[in-house]
């Protein structure tokens, strides 16, 4: 699952893959902008069919937080 969730951050984003790892933090390293978190959160609902709760998304900071959370509400 995290390489999947790497490469939507990927396309959404359009930056390189390779530069996306479990670690990596969507404000800090990514400098993600709050409309492009919208965009993400979409995207990891459509392909997870999972729903994101608004007061869940501030605490989804790093890849790896996204995985488990999916992961968790599957």
């Amino acid at each position: 699952m995290e390489k999947k969730v790497i490469e939507i951050i990927a396309n959404t984003l359009e930056i390189d893959a390779s530069k996306i790892n479990k670690e990596t933090n969507l404000l800090n390293d990514l400098d993600i902008e709050s409309l492009d978190l919208v965009d993400l959160v979409t995207a990891f609902e459509d392909e997870y069919k999972v729903e994101i709760a608004d007061k869940d998304v501030k605490d989804l900071h790093t890849v790896g937080d996204i995985v488990e959370y999916i992961e968790s509400h599957q």
